[in-house]
């Protein structure tokens, strides 16, 4: 193994362990902003970790990353086989990387299993208080086969049809966090049926209870996290590499910035930390589909509009009654996620994007791009109704199936915002 190939495969497994660090995160997100008493979102955390090691390892990264059937879905029995080979003694460079990279198996392995536990953990944040935690396993073991694997078959493998076609999603702006928004769209939609058939007219809200240290513990490693999330996703230590650091770090700051200016212009009063918590994450999601095809000064005018854009999809999502978002997903994920995605026909730079294996990705509409701009910008939009079409249907019939499995998803007397919580005790 040459020197570039080992510190591409150490670079990559850095990125992979901070990736797999924000699942967790997101656990204490929710504990930050909805109080203490949620024990059940740690462990609901650690054990969707788990079942996205185990279902990835079973069959999942094959079904995302072999060689597609048809463009559609990738095979599960290519090369070794399931369980990443068995017990074979062959160790290969993964057949989809950049074969310069000289990726192996297991580097990319733990590298997207990490991005698709985070991308479970996001859709999770829906249902404290409303689902059982059963059968959100129950749906996480569909979700690590199928649900978050066929976007990634479409985009990131190179056999995918959306990519033979041209369309790209740096480090999942779609396929992260679009989707995750599509999914949670199915589960609350399925909650808020069973919620109705008992009388309800409006979806019960859960409150906003912080716990500041726990906040600013999170939206640290959130941050942190996002370093293996974006510079890892250019899947070699290279200058663009560190470009996509000042791309990450500069759109969060400025979002930060901007959406805290937002919070106190239309309300006059100090705007706290959940506010600034929620532009970090703002800036830190517009910028993961195109941090490797843009400059650090694109990056900071995608920051800047992340506030007034989280400002206005709050207000959106607040008209619907049947929704029960407390943290955010649907103002932040999914209008964040998909703004940044329609926005990589209007900021790329070749120079850029070439860095990050991507030189055929034409410059965008503001830097003279023309028609291949524009034509990108319909493969984008092409994608998204895709993605978002498939993923919302496949989760909401799977999430229609636990339900009936489970005899409903619902927590007892959640419509009463009542659930008995149990300790959770670790032997030390």
């Amino acid at each position: 193994m040459s020197a570039q190939v080992l510190a591409n495969n150490l670079w990559v497994v850095i990125a992979g362990l901070l990736v797999f660090t924000m699942t967790i995160a997101v656990g204490l997100l929710e504990v930050g902003e909805l109080g203490e008493t949620l024990h059940v979102s740690l462990l609901k955390t650690i054990l969707m970790t788990g079942i996205a090691l185990f279902m990835m390892g079973v069959v999942g990264f094959n079904t995302a990353f072999a060689p597609d059937l048809g463009g559609v879905i990738g095979n599960p029995f290519y090369g070794p086989g399931l369980f990443l080979g068995g017990f074979s003694t062959s160790t290969g460079t993964a057949w989809w990387s950049v074969s310069s990279e000289g990726l192996r198996v297991g580097t990319y392995f733990l590298f997207e299993t990490a991005f698709a536990a985070v991308t479970l953990a996001l859709v999770g944040v829906v249902v404290l208080r409303k689902m059982k935690l059963e059968a959100f396993l129950a749906f996480a073991v569909v979700y690590f086969v199928v649900i978050w694997n066929l976007p990634a078959a479409w985009i990131w493998n190179p056999s995918g049809w959306l990519a033979k076609l041209g369309m790209v999603d740096f480090a999942g702006g779609l396929i992260v966090h679009g989707a995750a928004g599509a999914a949670g769209l199915a589960i609350m939609y399925q909650i808020w049926r069973e919620e109705r058939r008992t009388g309800l007219t409006r979806s019960p809200q859960t409150p906003i209870l912080l716990s500041p240290g726990w906040l600013t513990l999170a939206i640290l490693l959130l941050w942190v996290g996002w370093f293996g999330f974006n510079p890892g996703s250019v899947l070699a230590f290279n200058n663009e590499a560190i470009v996509v650091v000042e791309t990450t770090f500069l759109a969060a700051a400025a979002s930060m910035a901007s959406l805290t200016a937002c919070a106190y212009l239309t309300t006059r009063e100090n705007p706290g930390p959940l506010y600034a918590v929620n532009g970090i994450l703002m800036g830190l999601i517009i910028i993961t589909p195109l941090a490797g095809f843009v400059s650090p000064g694109s990056a900071l005018i995608l920051g800047l509009l992340g506030g007034p854009l989280f400002i206005a999809g709050e207000r959106l999502f607040a008209r619907f009654t049947w929704l029960s978002d407390p943290v955010g997903l649907l103002p932040g994920h999914l209008v964040g996620g998909l703004f940044g995605v329609v926005m990589i026909a209007f900021f790329t730079q070749t120079p850029f994007a070439a860095g990050s294996g991507f030189p055929a990705l034409p410059d965008g509409l503001l830097f003279g791009g023309g028609g291949s701009a524009i034509r990108q910008l319909g493969l984008e939009v092409l994608g998204i109704v895709a993605v978002m079409s498939a993923v919302f249907a496949i989760s909401y019939l799977t999430v229609a199936a636990v339900s009936a499995a489970f005899g409903g998803i619902l927590t007892p007397r959640s419509g009463d915002q009542v659930v008995a919580v149990t300790e959770i005790h670790v032997a030390g």
